[in-house]
């Protein structure tokens, strides 16, 4: 009976506007920008676009860095940043040993003059470079690589760049996942081992052997230098792991999963940023998730709405709906008699479709009133309207047809059936509804509704009094007989 749910929950992001402030303050892009501003005519450039290693300590002074090698390494990586995103125009040397030159690229420009859409989507190919990086296989001795011709034999690498970029976009997916769980609840930092734990440890694992445990530490030790490259695009906040845990360089106790709580936040810990709930988004839309954000159904009609927000959590429907209600510019009685129109049909779908048509309308106002009352006659909206009506005080509201109040049961049923939401929830309209009627087993049975078997075999297994139950049971069978099925 239910509707399909959508991949991911959906993600309520920050406004473009704040989401390009964040990006402007990531330090990897700030430092990009301060090269790409300094860098001139007298500006040397290797054959692959990078900065000439006798300019990284002056490079690194602009910068506020000390003048060493690692000063040297966050200068160069600044550089490779404000190329890989058109901060830079690098011109290659136009004979072998020689030297290529750099100027300002058109992006630079857009940094400050342009949109916010355009200051995103520069820092979108800054993360794809550092994500990138961040997969690039560690070489412990570069030279061990190449052959007697020069050649660099890719091969001795053991290096599945596919493989590192899908695990390292399924943790990111994880994290994703984590943040948004309970509505939003799961916005705190997650622990490093419990992230790595959800790429290795199978779920049908009880006690985690020796070796997956070992697995998990290796994967430990690779996120944790993975998410020290990604922090400063702005995408994590991060505590790395402490380095005393260290058993051996390159690894870490493989006890780290089972550790003691009071120490799991040395093992490192990890939180996605606003920016980053965008980025991975983002990432997650190109390879074609399904990852619903709300403001997607905003400028879409009321069927698309009613459609798309009818497994979201309430908080967020909620939100989705004042979004499409602000945006609509034909005023309130307009927007109603859509989401009225777009609530009928006795598809599967439909009870739930009016249960949030009504969710949605109370949020429209009392100006929607004219709207409501036009289809007090409809049998499948007339219910609702009555309820609405009422619940706004409205006078000279009409009663009800008694099929009518049938229906609006078996319908309101169905759809809470269909929400997924709480049991207790449910029973208790369960047994509210069939307590509103003397005889309601004996007459629901009847009713014309594609829902009304499945709604009252489910009444048979929820209500917790067994001779309500069991008419349940009999009224089912009945309508099923019915309906010659």
């Amino acid at each position: 009976m239910s509707a399909e749910r959508p991949s991911l929950p959906p993600v309520r992001l920050n406004s473009e506007a704040e989401l390009a402030r964040d990006a402007l303050a990531a330090p990897l892009l700030v430092r990009a920008v301060r090269l790409a501003r300094w860098a001139g005519p007298d500006t040397r450039v290797g054959a692959g676009g990078e900065l000439v290693e006798a300019q990284l300590p002056a490079a690194a002074e602009h910068l506020g860095l000390a003048a060493d090698e690692d000063g040297a390494a966050y200068a160069s990586e600044a550089w490779r940043l404000a190329v890989d995103t058109g901060l830079l125009d690098v011109t290659d040397p136009e004979e072998e040993d020689a030297e290529g030159t750099a100027s300002a690229g058109e992006n630079l420009a857009l940094l400050t003059g342009g949109s916010p859409q355009d200051v995103l989507s520069i820092w979108l190919d800054g993360l794809d470079a550092v994500h990138a990086d961040a997969t690039a296989p560690v070489l412990d001795d570069f030279t061990d690589l190449v052959g007697e011709d020069g050649s660099i034999d890719f091969d001795a690498l053991d290096w599945d760049p596919e493989a590192e970029a899908e695990f390292l976009d399924g943790v990111l997916g994880n994290l994703y996942l984590l943040t948004l769980a309970d509505n939003g609840a799961g916005e705190g930092p997650v622990p490093l081992p419990a992230l790595a734990a959800s790429m290795i440890v199978p779920d049908d694992m009880g006690e985690p052997t020796d070796d997956i445990l070992e697995q998990v530490s290796e994967a430990m030790m690779r996120l944790d230098d993975q998410f020290r490259l990604l922090e400063p695009i702005g995408i994590v906040e991060y505590r790395p792991v402490d380095e005393a845990l260290m058993v051996e360089e390159g690894e870490a106790p493989v006890d780290a999963v089972g550790g003691d709580e009071d120490d799991v936040t040395r093992y490192g810990m990890v939180k996605l940023t606003p920016l980053g709930l965008y980025g991975v988004r983002a990432r997650m839309l190109e390879a074609g998730v399904d990852a619903p954000a709300v403001g997607d159904l905003a400028d879409k009609g009321a069927d698309a709405l009613l459609d798309g927000i009818a497994l979201y959590p309430e908080s967020t429907a909620r939100a989705e709906v004042k979004l499409w209600l602000a945006g609509y510019a034909d005023g309130p009685v307009s927007a109603a008699a859509e989401l009225l129109a777009a609530a009928r049909g006795t598809d599967e779908g439909g009870p739930l479709r009016r249960l949030h048509c009504q969710q949605a309308l109370a949020l429209a106002g009392p100006e929607a009133e004219p709207a409501v009352r036009a289809v007090l006659g409809d049998r499948e909206l007339g219910g609702l309207a009555r309820v609405w009506l009422a619940e706004h005080g409205a006078a000279d509201v009409p009663a009800p047809p008694e099929d009518m109040i049938f229906w609006l049961a078996i319908d309101t049923i169905a759809a809470h059936l269909d929400a997924d939401g709480e049991l207790d929830e449910l029973q208790g309209l369960i047994e509210g509804l069939s307590a509103q009627h003397s005889g309601f087993f004996d007459e629901v049975w009847r009713v014309d509704h594609p829902a009304t078997a499945d709604v009252l075999e489910a009444m048979g297994r929820l209500h917790s009094d067994k001779k309500a139950a069991k008419e349940a049971r009999k009224a089912a069978f009945k309508a099923r007989s019915r309906a010659g099925g």
